[in-house]
């Protein structure tokens, strides 16, 4: 455990009076460790080992060109659970995201170290047809991308891809994925409408009910609310909780405060450092490592 310095200093006034005393503390040791290139493994609470898994990381590393932006990272996702990912800007969040359907094969400088299994499956094995395995996880991005197409063709766009034409099986999906999305309601009566007349949160709604029209193993969401207005933002977390159980949710979010409300597990990044992860309500009220509570009570980061 890194030492924790604290240091009492007595400060005067103009009068040459003591003001309080207050303590100043140096907590970020490891950090400052990580910031100089040193490698930690992570706190992991036991509990998670106890949950049937998703997606298993194993000892994962990335880089683009010479330059390595993930760091040995291993940790196991949960079925049907809710997981944020947490850290600074910077902290590799949404490079690990984007690894999970490889979406940074897209750059040509990346390269990657370890494996991701999904339901024991390697997605990196050479064999794997990444098209089909990005079918498997829906992904909804940071700010909301509707195609310049209708209501009704944006949630059936992944069975359309598929080839699949019966009208009854594309209205029964559209109707089920907006629903999912909490969205029907809103839409039901102008289907045939541009899905960009739109306001910015019922987009977003409607990029996951496009994300789930095909019934993925994963949804992925990359700060999906960092673009909205906070009525629009309350509505998503909503979502995410209706999700819960139905989905195995990986989220990255920027704001803590929503990672506390939305999550059931928590994974906190530094520096492409996979730092502490746990259960959120253990993790926000009593971290294992005193830098995590720095990050989470705002005195760094």
């Amino acid at each position: 455990m890194e030492q924790q310095v604290v240091m009492d200093k007595m400060a005067t006034n103009g009068d040459g009076n003591p003001l309080p005393l207050f303590k100043e503390r140096r907590t970020n040791d490891r950090l400052q460790a990580i910031a100089a290139g040193k490698w930690f493994p992570p706190e992991v609470d036991a509990r998670i080992d106890k949950e049937e898994i998703v997606l298993d990381i194993e000892k994962f590393c990335l880089w683009y060109g010479k330059d390595q932006a993930l760091f040995d990272i291993s940790m196991k996702i949960p079925y049907g659970k809710v997981t944020a990912l947490i850290g600074p800007s910077g902290c590799g969040k949404s490079t690990l995201l984007r690894s999970v359907n490889r979406l940074n094969d897209l750059v040509d400088s990346v390269s990657i170290g370890g494996n991701m299994r999904l339901f024991g499956d390697s997605i990196y094995d050479k064999g794997v047809d990444v098209i089909e395995l990005r079918k498997r996880m829906g992904m909804v991005a940071q700010k909301p991308n509707p195609f310049p197409m209708t209501i009704y063709e944006n949630v059936i766009y992944p069975l359309r891809i598929d080839g699949i034409n019966d009208r009854k099986v594309l209205n029964e999906v559209c109707e089920k994925s907006l629903r999912g999305a909490a969205l029907w309601d809103e839409v039901k009566d102008r289907l045939q409408q541009s899905a960009l007349g739109l306001s910015g949160g019922q987009q977003q709604r409607l990029c996951v009910a496009r994300a789930i029209a095909s019934e993925p193993e994963m949804l992925l969401m990359d700060e999906p609310c960092s673009a909205l207005d906070p009525i629009a933002t309350a509505k998503i977390e909503d979502l995410i909780d209706q999700l819960r159980g139905t989905y195995t949710i990986l989220i990255v979010t920027h704001n803590m405060q929503q990672a506390a409300r939305v999550s059931d597990y928590t994974a906190f990044m530094y520096l492409g450092q996979l730092v502490e992860y746990g259960p959120t309500l253990s993790l926000f009220k009593k971290p294992k490592l005193k830098e995590t509570e720095d990050y989470i009570t705002g005195r760094f980061g």
